[in-house]
């Protein structure tokens, strides 16, 4: 039983260490559309490979002006930057 307790402790912790950004929740109805989302982050200066909508968030994997990858979570109704991961 001890083992099993273990196991799923260890499961918990590995499953939320690779959990993705916490976004606020908002009505769909006041989303900003994902082709105006894209517009506005493209407008900033980032190229987008993959947008995705995880969860409450947008969530775009891409480069930003200096060609570095990019993985950002967006708030859906204000575009605010949750989250960014940008390589080194």
């Amino acid at each position: 039983m001890l083992k099993l307790t273990l196991a799923v402790l260890a499961a918990a912790c590995s499953a939320s260490a690779f959990a993705g950004a916490n976004c606020t929740a908002h009505p769909k109805n006041e989303w900003i559309p994902e082709a105006e989302a894209q517009a506005k982050i493209k407008a900033q200066g980032y190229t987008i490979k993959k947008f995705k909508v995880d969860g409450q968030c947008y969530e775009i994997y891409g480069t930003n002006k200096d060609g570095k990858k990019v993985e950002i979570y967006y708030d859906t109704k204000t575009l605010d930057v949750v989250k960014s991961e940008i390589e080194k």
